[in-house]
């Protein structure tokens, strides 16, 4: 839109309201040439082509020197605004977290959220507290996923092969980890897959698989494990685990994060489940964005903060890593591809 209320702006050199304004302000030719570091025959230049454009004389002779006239008295404050409102459209994006009041997305499935969360929520009382979160499933429709990742200010995956097209973060590593109740009447047999296979589990099923992803591994290698039920979240899982004689396949730094609470024994699982790490993805809309990269940035700290897994005894001899392109060392590392679908 060139024409607003019958001013033909793409008419209107930029530099004119920059010589207007010292002008206006410093009611001389000479003074206002020096203000804006052009030389006085090109300000007087200037101060023709505005009387021309806006019909009035801006500035005339009177006793002891120029003066404004009433045109260019009124023009002094709006003129001065309209720069201000210029150089803010065109400065460089800002954010302040201890002043922001902005509300982030970030897309991610019930196993990072619950790990992080509560840290996260923390940081952000401490550093930003008129900042909010929402954090956002991610969606069995591929459509949809690709959608919202363009939305969002960050994602989060074990999978991130699936999104070549977006920026990658690593952020931390983790196993698979068998949990039970303290004094669960298996507890010796735990270290044997086929007792471990045949007790009675606890699936995870979140909103985005339509099977627990351990299970769809288990079947690849010809196996299967005795279920008694299915849940979608992993902290209900743990609380049925740690109530009653049911076991579950879990990451493990979620299991040890709540095993305290809930009396959970964390063991390892009796299988070559080998790791998995987990990504950041953002896409390139908000690459640049101040808020955005703060927000990574908290995000990539907080798992900067993790301690290292702990030493489980290996079930098997460990394989090599397939590098990090898949992130991963054996198939198992597929039972947390949150987004393997989209």
């Amino acid at each position: 839109m060139s024409v607003i209320d019958g001013v033909n702006l793409a008419a209107i050199d930029l530099n004119l309201l920059v010589a207007l304004d010292a002008l206006l302000h410093e009611g001389h030719v000479g003074a206002a040439a020096r203000a804006v570091g052009l030389s006085q025959p090109a300000m007087s230049h200037a101060l023709r082509r505005l009387r021309e454009l806006l019909a009035d004389p801006l500035l005339v002779r009177s006793v002891g020197g120029m003066r404004r006239t009433a045109r260019g008295e009124a023009l002094r404050a709006p003129v001065r605004a309209a720069l201000r409102g210029v150089a803010g459209v065109l400065a460089p994006p800002r954010f302040d977290p201890a002043t922001s009041t902005r509300c982030f997305r970030v897309m991610l499935s019930d196993y990072p959220c619950v790990l992080l969360a509560s840290t996260l929520l923390a940081r952000l009382a401490g550093e930003a507290p008129g900042v909010s979160v929402e954090l956002i499933p991610w969606d069995r429709d591929a459509t949809r996923c690709l959608e919202r990742l363009r939305e969002v200010d960050a994602a989060l995956t074990c999978a991130p092969g699936r999104f070549p097209n977006l920026r990658q973060q690593r952020l931390y590593r983790d196993r698979d980890a068998l949990v039970a109740r303290a004094g669960h009447p298996l507890r010796p047999r735990l270290d044997d897959a086929a007792s471990v296979l045949a007790a009675s589990h606890v699936a995870v099923v979140e909103y985005e698989h339509e099977r627990d992803p351990v299970d769809t591994w288990l079947s690849s290698i010809g196996r299967g494990r005795a279920l008694a039920a299915s849940v979608p979240q992993y902290l209900l899982a743990l609380q049925l685990v740690a109530r009653g004689d049911c076991l579950a396949v879990v990451p493990e730094r979620l299991a040890r994060q709540h095993a305290g609470a809930l009396g959970l024994e964390v063991l390892p699982v009796p299988l070559d489940v080998g790791h998995f790490d987990e990504f950041m993805l953002h896409d390139e809309h908000c690459h640049d964005d101040p808020g955005s990269v703060w927000l990574r940035r908290t995000l990539a700290a907080i798992c900067a903060s993790f301690a290292p897994l702990a030493a489980l005894a290996p079930s098997a001899p460990p394989q090599a890593d397939d590098g990090p392109a898949s992130g991963r060392k054996r198939r198992p590392a597929l039972a947390r591809s949150h987004a393997r679908r989209a």
